[in-house]
C-alpha cells in the first residue's frame, strides 16, 4: 500500500466553448508537470466553459477530450480528473471523467445542477457517487454545485480524499472557501477543490481560490486570486489515519438513506 500521493492542481483560465483550444493551451501546462506525479486535476467543464449550450459542443466518451485525457495519462502514468459536456443516450451530462495510465475509465455524473443558472433544464442529474481506490487512497471526486450539499458527501465509505471540480463565481467565494474547509473537518479526510479563472460569455467572473485541506481543516495550499498556476501537493495516508485514531468523530455519526 501507497503511503502518499503527489497531485497536481491546475488552475486555469478556459475559452468559451472552444475545446481544441482549451485542449491545446492544457497540453502546453501538463507537460510541465513533473513525471512522478499521481493525479493530474482540472476544473469543472474545463473544454467548454459553464455552457448551456449542450447540442453545439457535447462530445461522446469517444470523444476527442477522453481521448485526449486518456492520452495524457498514458503519457504522465497518472490518474487525470476533470469534467466535461457529455451526451450519452439522448442525454446531457455534467460528467467528471476519471482516466488511468491504463486505459480504464471511471466517470461520475453531477448529481446536483445548479437551478440558479438552469443546468437542470439542459443536463440530466447523475444518482450515484463514485468511489474508487488510487494507490492505497479511496477518492471520491464531486462537481461543483454538489459542495452545498453536505449529505451527498457524508463520509460513510472511509473515503480518504474528496475532490471538488468547479467553475465557481468570484461572487460566491467566501461560500467555497467556507464550505471546502466544513467538508474536510466533518469528514475528517483530504478535500481538494479546483476551481477556473477568468471570464466567461456571461460576463461571470472566476478568481480560483483552488486549495487543498487536511483531515483537520488546516489549508495546505491557497492559490494566487485570479492566477492561472499550477501547484502541487503530497497527502500523507498516515495523516488521515492517526487523525481518525485520535478522533473517533466518524464512529459518531448519523446513519441515513439517500432516496
Amino acid at each position: 500500500m501507497e503511503n502518499n500521493l503527489k497531485i497536481a492542481l491546475v488552475q486555469t483560465d478556459t475559452i468559451w466553448e472552444d475545446i481544441d483550444k482549451n485542449l491545446e493551451n492544457l497540453s502546453e501546462k501538463i507537460s510541465a508537470i513533473d513525471k512522478d506525479t499521481d493525479l493530474i486535476l482540472l476544473p469543472e467543464l474545463f473544454t467548454t466553459g459553464f455552457t448551456m449550450n449542450a447540442k453545439q459542443v457535447a462530445e461522446t466518451m469517444k470523444g476527442r477530450s477522453v481521448k485526449w485525457m486518456l492520452k495524457k495519462s498514458k503519457a504522465k502514468n497518472c490518474l487525470v480528473i476533470g469534467s466535461l459536456l457529455i451526451a450519452d443516450s439522448d442525454n446531457f451530462y455534467n460528467r467528471l471523467v476519471v482516466t488511468f495510465p491504463d486505459g480504464e475509465v471511471k466517470y461520475y455524473d453531477k448529481h446536483h445542477l445548479f437551478s440558479f443558472a438552469g443546468e437542470e433544464k439542459v443536463f440530466t442529474a447523475g444518482s450515484e457517487k463514485l468511489v474508487f481506490k488510487y494507490k492505497g487512497f479511496k477518492i471520491c471526486p464531486l462537481i461543483c454545485y454538489d459542495l452545498r450539499f453536505p449529505v451527498w458527501a457524508r463520509n460513510t465509505e472511509a473515503i480518504d480524499i474528496l475532490i471538488y471540480v468547479a467553475n465557481w463565481p468570484n461572487a460566491r467565494m467566501e461560500a467555497w472557501d467556507t464550505l471546502l474547509k466544513a467538508r474536510a473537518i466533518e469528514n475528517l479526510c483530504y478535500v481538494i477543490g479546483v476551481n477556473r479563472v477568468g471570464v466567461d460569455n456571461n460576463q461571470l467572473v472566476y478568481s480560483g481560490h483552488s486549495t487543498a485541506i487536511d483531515a483537520l481543516g488546516k489549508v495546505m495550499i491557497h492559490f494566487d486570486e485570479g492566477k492561472e498556476k499550477i501547484k502541487t501537493i503530497v497527502v500523507d495516508k498516515q495523516h488521515i489515519t492517526e487523525t481518525r485514531r485520535k478522533f473517533r468523530f466518524l464512529d459518531d455519526q448519523d446513519m441515513f438513506e439517500i432516496k
